[in-house]
């Protein structure tokens, strides 16, 4: 007779002490003392607590912290919130990168690791199987001296360090650790940077450095170095809304695999929950599911010695409901039950595609192509919803998919009202109809040239002329500015193409390849108008300002089938060298649309049927302004981004 299996010994550790770190005067903060209530009060109500080893928090030890942070910090730490620093305190956070202190600060810091610490030994001994670290402050983006976004100690750092160097007769030799926090953990990558014993795998929006912590960090061809060459993989999403099928598409083609040759002896995990649906900082849409089934996946290995770590998450219901998953995996205590139906977007085939190729000379494993087969299912982009409602309910209900740039939170709501401005000489031929519909629907519009230069984009939307231009454009119908503008870089080639152009003279102007290629960084500022603007700008750039606008160029149904088809050719402006139209995702839940040449055109230009010619220096100092103002690159760097674009072949 099979004897009974008996339920795993799954230790947590929780202690309300990591509350005392709030904000010094109370105001709201994304990072605050309900975030483990909530967890631990969800975990009550499921009786998983009585069903584990609970554990009281534990302080760590300072000659542990000091394997992977400075003395400084640590006496920083260890004195933040005394008497001593009672007015020197908020002066201190103001340096350092979102980063807040009160007088509960150092005792909750020294708990959040000093508790990892203790349960990382407990599984490493085999008093448990596995466990779940409930703590705060988070950890993964503190550095060797300082704290930042919302971090004090690196908690899963300074436990896989105290294994490998203060335990090694736990039998504790290679330890995976799985930073599967919406951010990116340069901390953690940093201190383990050249150790082969420690393999770091973060998966995290990254957006070319301009999501948090924005930087080239999280690039995946940061890999590590001298003898930690390889054991640095980094998957950095090229775009928010990434979820359960891009995550597991991830798990079963790089981090599986790659695990399978490291075969770790410990994993720990740096679980923060704000890629998960409705997180207002991560704009992912990972369900609970999705976490079960990634963490089910990674107890295959390291006989199932595994350590969970709060990291972020800040939608409460979120957090709640993927821990409570979490620990459900951790005690078997059903199936993992659910659906995956959806395919991976086609930026995450092209990004798995590119962390292989990059390790594959050092882990052989993922040396070979995936197939066209599995590469080709990808998910099909829903057509646009247009809301017939302007409430503010309609507003506040999509702040649950909002996306986040991390150096200033936008909360952008998706279809503004806007009343029509019909003081424009030109109103009276125009059928108005059209306008009044398309002037309540919000695009983003990217530019890559000259429009990247605010005065510049303005004489498309008031009219007029900046110095350079040939002549003056008539302008917009409506001629509100942009309602808020954002500056990202792009997977694009920009070229420059054509010997003269009416608005310039002499030399070329840009051109973005409709083409994605990973290998390619396009600076693009994001302007946020109207679809009516989108439409009248249109018509500006591609030379026709005596066409009959009766009727939209560009209507909800070309939008919907642009976001469908990735990009669109315009007939009616076969004429004009900016006629086809091309959607380059999303921001907000709001489409981002730019306007460029055809792949027929792109081509031509490369065969030499169309001339490549370099800009006048008018126009390339309207770009360099452009990129220089929105604080994107020195007057050197524009310079030499300009040139290089110019210059090197297509």
């Amino acid at each position: 007779m099979e004897e009974a299996k008996s339920e795993p010994r799954v230790g947590i550790v929780y202690d309300g002490r990591m509350c005392k770190h709030d904000t010094p005067d109370g105001d709201d903060h994304p990072e605050n003392p309900n975030r483990i209530r909530a967890i631990w009060n969800k975990l009550l109500t499921n009786n998983i607590p009585q069903r584990c080893v609970v554990l009281n928090a534990k302080e760590a030890e300072e000659k542990h912290l000091t394997y992977v942070h400075s003395r400084n910090h640590v006496n920083l730490i260890r004195n933040i919130s005394s008497k001593q620093f009672d007015s020197r305190r908020n002066k201190i956070a103001s340096k350092l990168n979102s980063i807040y202190f009160n007088e509960g600060s150092s005792e909750s810091a020294f708990l959040a690791a000093g508790s990892v610490v203790e349960v990382a030994e407990k599984v490493a001994k085999g008093e448990l199987d596995s466990a779940f670290a409930i703590v705060r402050p988070p950890g993964h983006h503190a550095e060797h001296t300082e704290a930042m976004g919302f971090c004090l100690f690196n908690n899963v750092a300074v436990a896989a360090s105290f294994l490998l160097n203060e335990r090694p007769e736990l039998g504790i030799k290679k330890i995976l650790i799985v930073d599967w926090d919406v951010h990116h953990g340069n901390g953690t990558q940093k201190m383990f940077w050249r150790d082969p014993r420690v393999l770091f795998f973060s998966v995290h929006r990254h957006e070319f450095g301009n999501f948090y912590p924005c930087n080239d960090d999280g690039a995946y061809t940061n890999v590590g170095e001298g003898p930690g060459a390889g054991y640095n993989v980094n998957v950095p999403w090229e775009n928010g809304r990434c979820g359960d099928a891009d995550y597991l598409a991830v798990w079963d083609h790089i981090l599986v695999p790659i695990a399978k040759e490291f075969d770790p002896d410990m994993i720990l995990v740096s679980a923060g929950f704000d890629a998960a649906v409705g997180d207002p900082l991560g704009g992912c849409c990972i369900t609970p599911y999705g976490y079960s089934v990634m963490l089910k996946k990674l107890m295959d290995f390291a006989k199932g010695k595994i350590v969970l770590a709060l990291e972020g998450g800040y939608n409460l219901n979120s957090i709640a409901n993927s821990a409570l998953a979490c620990m459900e995996v951790l005690l078997e205590d059903k199936p993992v039950t659910g659906s995956s139906e959806a395919h991976p977007f086609e930026s995450t085939w092209r990004i798995i595609q590119a962390v292989r190729q990059e390790l594959s000379t050092f882990w052989p494993t993922v040396a070979d192509e995936l197939p066209t087969k599995l590469t080709s299912q990808v998910a099909s982009q829903l057509l646009l919803e247009i809301s017939s409602s302007d409430s503010e309910n309609e507003d506040e209900k999509s702040l649950d998919h909002v996306s986040d740039n991390s150096v200033e939170v936008n909360f952008v709501t998706s279809f503004g009202s806007l009343k029509v401005q019909d003081n424009h000489d030109r109103v009276a031929n125009a059928s108005t109809n059209w306008r009044l519909e398309l002037s309540k629907i919000d695009i983003w519009y990217a530019s890559f040239g000259s429009n990247m230069w605010i005065p510049r984009i303005l004489c498309y939307i008031r009219g007029g002329q900046v110095e350079g231009m040939n002549g003056a454009c008539p302008g917009s119908m409506d001629r509100n500015p942009p309602k808020e503008t954002l500056w990202r870089i792009l997977p694009h080639r920009l070229f420059f193409g054509h010997s003269s152009t009416r608005t310039w003279g002499p030399g070329g102007v840009a051109f973005l390849n409709p083409e994605s290629k990973i290998q390619d960084k396009t600076y693009m500022c994001l302007h946020k108008i109207t679809l009516e603007q989108f439409n009248d700008i249109l018509l500006q750039e591609n030379c026709l300002s005596d066409h009959d606008m009766s009727f939209p160029l560009f209507d909800l149904t070309a939008l919907n089938s642009v976001i469908k088809e990735k990009s669109i050719s315009m007939e009616v402006l076969k004429k004009g060298w900016y006629h086809n139209v091309v959607y380059l995702g999303e921001e907000g839940n709001i489409p981002i649309l730019t306007m460029t040449c055809p792949l027929s055109d792109v081509e031509s230009f490369k065969a030499g049927k169309l001339p490549l010619c370099a800009p006048s220096k008018e126009y390339a100092n309207t770009l360099i302004r452009g990129l220089v103002e929105g604080e994107q690159l020195s007057e050197e760097e524009a310079v030499a981004y300009i040139e290089k674009s110019s210059t090197t072949p297509l």
